[in-house]
């Protein structure tokens, strides 16, 4: 059985350990091999082919996250907004979905291999993030290219990577806004999104996303699973300590519309989403 890359050293169990690996694929700048090494990784997960070593320290040689040069990252508001009634409009959405998914991507890799001492489940549960994360891409990496384009083509911005870095020595901190907060923001971009597209008469775009937010409600309900565990562990009432904690990383200002269907089906409480609503400044 080839193991490689992640062959054990000299003396050590010939086993695949899934945290060394996440850190690989995050490292790993080339967009199909992080998508086919994301999969290969959970296939070998299931298969009882890895280890997982929850207390291992490691370090990375290279650029977290690896990424290809293109697409040009900018400012959100440097990010050009086009008609959707044109294909390249419709291409440009499809492309700024395309870099979210891509960040999702490297945000549950750096999940696994970032926060030792966790809960196998943490660690399974994130490794299912990561594949379904690269399953999104690719349907919308293939759809770009049906259009005529390719990731990479249009300029994109940064800002869910952004706070996934500045809440990288803190996993309450990480738990609490990325997942529960930045990724959540898409459940309630999804239906609008959806329909703008289907207006345009991209049916097959509306297909994909009607898979993304299937998904993504489970990968919120992981946020909230582990936020709700840490809290716990660590003796916080949720709703105080994720105000305070978006107060301290100064995280976006969050407006609506919300999707509450969706919010509640990945495990918001009732409190939770009436706190959103009296907190919500108006667009």
């Amino acid at each position: 059985m080839n193991h490689s890359p992640f062959l054990a050293k000299p003396g050590e169990p010939d086993e695949l350990e899934l945290r060394a690996a996440a850190l690989h694929w995050l490292c790993e700048a080339n967009v199909a091999a992080k998508v086919a090494g994301v999969d290969a990784m959970a296939v070998s997960w299931k298969n009882v082919e890895m280890i997982l070593d929850r207390q291992r320290s490691l370090s990375a040689t290279l650029s977290i996250p690896g990424r290809p040069q293109l697409p040009a990252l900018v400012p959100p508001r440097e990010v050009k907004h086009r008609s959707m009634a044109s294909v390249e409009g419709r291409a440009a959405m499809i492309h700024a979905l395309a870099h979210i998914e891509f960040n999702a991507i490297n945000l549950a890799l750096d999940a696994i291999w970032r926060f030792t001492g966790m809960p196998e489940d943490y660690y399974v549960d994130w490794l299912r993030v990561a594949r379904e994360e690269a399953y999104h891409f690719s349907l919308l990496a293939s759809h770009l290219q049906a259009l005529g384009f390719a990731y990479g083509d249009f300029s994109a911005h940064n800002s869910l990577w952004e706070l996934t870095e500045k809440t990288s020595h803190d996993i309450l901190a990480r738990m609490a806004l990325v997942p529960r907060m930045m990724e959540a923001r898409g459940l309630d971009a999804s239906p609008r999104t959806r329909a703008k597209l289907a207006q345009a008469g991209d049916e097959d775009a509306a297909a994909i996303i009607d898979i993304i937010l299937r998904d993504e409600i489970g990968h919120v309900a992981i946020g909230n699973r582990w936020y709700g565990w840490l809290c716990e562990a660590r003796q916080l009432e949720p709703l105080a300590t994720f105000a305070a904690l978006a107060l301290q990383y100064k995280a976006p200002i969050l407006r609506g519309p919300f999707n509450l269907e969706a919010r509640r089906a990945a495990g918001f409480s009732e409190p939770e989403l009436l706190a959103l609503l009296a907190e919500t400044k108006p667009l």
